[in-house]
């Protein structure tokens, strides 16, 4: 008995790899995560005071 790749698997490999190419947003490369988290919280921080100052919630 050979052993053979199971074609549905490999679809499934290649669908997921070219799924996660086109969902790339051209954002901050990995090695500028840091600046990723500043952002974020930035944008934390300004929502909740815009939420606090409408008074919202």
């Amino acid at each position: 008995m050979t052993a053979t790749a199971d074609p549905t698997a490999t679809a499934a490999t290649d669908l997921t790899a070219r799924a996660r190419n086109l969902l790339r947003t051209g954002g901050p490369e990995d090695a500028s995560s840091w600046l990723e988290h500043v952002l974020g919280w930035t944008l934390v921080v300004v929502v909740a005071m815009f939420v606090t100052q409408v008074g919202w919630l």
